[in-house]
């Protein structure tokens, strides 16, 4: 655990000492924001966060892969990764730290929205069930979406290579809703089943389901058990 979280400070530091975290939280918060006051301004409008989590979805398609593809894609193309691995560090130690320092920035990143939950406290009376489980629902869809990211950085030294190929697993897993839509039987309760997007929308509607929380989870342990393969394999190159 303390190589662990020693890799994890690491990059934390990292993160906040250079301005690519400034700029993608930037990013993430502007464009969140103008979805959160879309969402607000229609007529009717509910006081509730769930226009724009929906709507925030998709930028993780995006935000992640920028944001993971540096973890281990720089290390290589620095040469630094060879020295970290013959240290007396462990693969999946590696991973972890690395991983835990993405889902920091992100935790961060999500807690500056809070101010749009103080909005709707102050000028509505908001249900605050739904609150819970919608940050619940980015938070878990953040984190698979940041494993899926670091596998992507582990495959490759080029940090633009590994965002397209992150970005691109992102889109197809997205899309899989969409072709269960057009399918029928089993093959469309199979792609539903499999989407990443058809498991958030009732975080959304304040619904805490557990077969969404499993289907989350096992997204972050089997993309975090691929990105630790890749890195061991670079030991029989």
């Amino acid at each position: 655990m303390r190589n662990i979280f020693t890799i994890a400070w690491k990059e934390i530091k990292t993160y906040f000492s250079s301005p690519m975290a400034y700029i993608v939280a930037t990013v993430f918060l502007s464009i969140t924001g103008f979805l959160f006051v879309r969402s607000i301004s229609v007529p009717f409008a509910e006081a509730s966060i769930r226009g724009w989590i929906l709507d925030t979805s998709f930028l993780f398609a995006l935000w992640s892969p920028v944001l993971a593809m540096r973890l281990l894609a720089e290390e290589q193309k620095l040469g630094t990764l060879e020295l970290l691995m013959t240290s007396p560090v462990r693969d999946y130690e590696i991973i972890l730290g690395k991983y835990i320092a993405a889902l920091v920035l992100l935790a961060s990143t999500l807690a500056l929205t809070f101010y749009y939950t103080l909005l709707l406290f102050w000028f509505g009376n908001p249900d605050i069930g739904p609150l819970l489980s919608g940050y619940l629902g980015v938070m878990l869809y953040g984190s698979a979406t940041l494993a899926i990211g670091l596998m992507a950085s582990s495959l490759t030294s080029n940090q633009i290579v590994a965002a397209v190929v992150a970005f691109g697993i992102l889109l197809i897993l997205t899309l899989l809703e969409q072709a269960a839509d057009v399918t029928s039987g089993q093959v469309a309760v199979v792609l539903e089943h499999l989407s990443l997007t058809g498991h958030f929308q009732d975080f959304a509607r304040g619904i805490i389901d557990t077969k969404n929380i499993v289907y989350y989870v096992s997204c972050i342990v089997v993309f975090l058990f691929l990105a630790t393969r890749s890195l061991e394999s670079r030991r029989w190159r």
